[in-house]
């Protein structure tokens, strides 16, 4: 049975949300209200930065809450004014129950991965980070547990063996702007069907990055190393230390090449030509493409070994 026409509120902060609240914008669905982080000092200048689903929602002139508490009471109110019966979520934080059940119609969410499998903050980075081959979009209704609750759609999107996080992101984008347009298209219809997600013991999670869990280690063979890296870069990006005679540097990756090969060299030894500048590992070679240095910004390897001398006993660790 068709439902009543949905006033919807959209939830999210970052580019990739800002996709699908256009698509709901272009699609003429009503977007009474649009909820974001709130802006945030940034910069030398310590300026206020507004999120990117902010910018957008006041281009379009669109009902914009920021706020800092989702329990504080004006905000519910506020909340409650707007009077919408269906919530979206994309790349926002946890909700309350008090928040995410007040809809008639509910609250869904857009997870970039193939639910049950990489719930948690960084989905994107661990499907290549762990060598898949394919990863995916899904949209299922919020409950009290993070990206535990119903299914809804889901649509799978191949992981190219070159793949890095900002392209396949952008590919996530897309189709997820796309599934949520079918998903409110059900919801308005009333012919919505869910899928309760199985339980396994050996679901893969995609834990919150941090500097520890970016930091390449040499120790690994080639392809862990070589997705390690392409499933950081451009963001927030693989780092390790270079030792270049007295110096030790915290350097990080960008775009890189494997070649598999038997050698001699020690790992993490540097192999340095006019050309090129190449990392042994257990089983071959990480070739480096692109690397900043500390306090400066990312270059392309020509560039760097124009302008930079390595001892011959230099090393990544």
């Amino acid at each position: 049975m068709k439902r009543d026409k949905l006033r919807i509120i959209f939830m999210g902060t970052p580019d990739f949300a800002v996709a699908t609240l256009k698509t709901l914008i272009d699609n003429e669905y009503d977007v009474v209200g649009v909820i974001t982080a709130p802006d945030k000092p940034a910069g030398r200048g310590r300026q206020l930065n507004e999120s990117a689903v902010k910018r957008y929602a006041a281009s379009q002139e669109l009902t914009i809450l920021q706020p800092t508490n989702l329990k504080n009471e004006a905000f519910l109110k506020e909340l409650e004014i707007l009077n919408a019966n269906l919530q979206i979520v994309v790349a926002f934080r946890m909700l309350p129950e008090v928040v995410w059940n007040m809809p008639m119609y509910g609250t869904f969410n857009l997870h970039a991965s193939l639910l049950p499998n990489y719930r948690g903050a960084a989905p994107i980075h661990w499907a290549i980070i762990n060598g898949e081959t394919k990863t995916g979009v899904t949209t299922f209704f919020i409950d009290e547990k993070i990206d535990t609750g119903a299914m809804i759609l889901q649509e799978e999107v191949a992981i190219k063996d070159n793949e890095t996080v900002g392209s396949l992101h952008d590919k996530l984008m897309s189709v997820g702007s796309e599934l949520v347009v079918k998903t409110v298209n059900l919801i308005q219809e009333g012919d919505i069907e869910t899928t309760i997600q199985p339980k396994t013991e050996d679901l893969k999670t995609a834990y919150k990055l941090n500097k520890d869990n970016c930091k390449i280690d040499w120790n690994l063979d080639l392809n862990s190393i070589y997705n390690k890296i392409r499933g950081l870069n451009p963001f927030p990006a693989a780092w390790c230390f270079l030792f270049n005679e007295e110096a030790q540097l915290s350097v990080k990756l960008f775009k890189i090449e494997k070649e598999y090969g038997q050698h001699d060299f020690n790992i993490g030894e540097l192999i340095v030509t006019k050309n090129e500048l190449k990392v042994a590992a257990i089983d071959g070679y990480i070739h480096i493409k692109e690397i900043q240095l500390p306090g400066k910004r990312k270059m392309d390897v020509k560039s760097l070994l124009n302008g930079y001398n390595f001892s011959k006993n230099a090393k990544m660790l």
